[in-house]
């Protein structure tokens, strides 16, 4: 069971890049959740997506010497459903809303990428935290760019 949370239901097995294709997958469901059970529903889904990512992630790694092997995606998952968050409590048109879910998606790939600041320290940190960690701030990171731009638009 523990895998098949840690790798998002296998996506974290695609290649190349399996980080982009866990949060493409996450983008496709958390617009399904924001659609079926709104902003409270991608709020649980984040909130049970970090504990049981932590748990799988904790799971997958003990024993082992790469505390971050890359078909762990689940933390991509919850950085990606962080980063839409905005979305879901200011819902846009969809001609404008479309480029802000390519700006979440992009935004948080970057921050998760170059890890700059706070993500990076978080991703030097050893154990499940600092995997989960490191794209909780990514996620945070392309919110508020997200709600930077929001409120710069409007």
């Amino acid at each position: 069971m523990s895998h098949l949370i840690a790798t998002f239901f296998y996506i974290g097995h695609l290649r190349p890049a399996p980080g982009t294709w866990g949060s493409l997958a996450a983008l496709l469901l958390g617009f399904i959740i924001i659609q079926t059970a709104g902003v409270y529903g991608l709020c649980i889904a984040i909130l049970t997506s970090c504990v049981l990512g932590w748990w799988a992630t904790a799971a997958q790694t003990k024993g082992e010497d790469d505390h971050d092997p890359s078909e762990i995606v689940i933390d991509e998952v919850v950085g990606q459903w962080i980063a839409i968050l905005p979305l879901a409590i200011a819902p846009q048109p969809f001609e404008i809303s479309f480029w802000y879910w390519l700006l979440a998606f992009a935004g948080f790939r970057l921050f998760d990428i170059i890890k700059p600041g706070l993500v990076g320290w978080a991703d030097r940190q050893t154990g499940p935290i600092g995997v989960m960690l490191d794209d909780i701030i990514a996620g945070l990171m392309a919110a508020a760019v997200i709600v930077l731009v929001m409120m710069s638009l409007s």
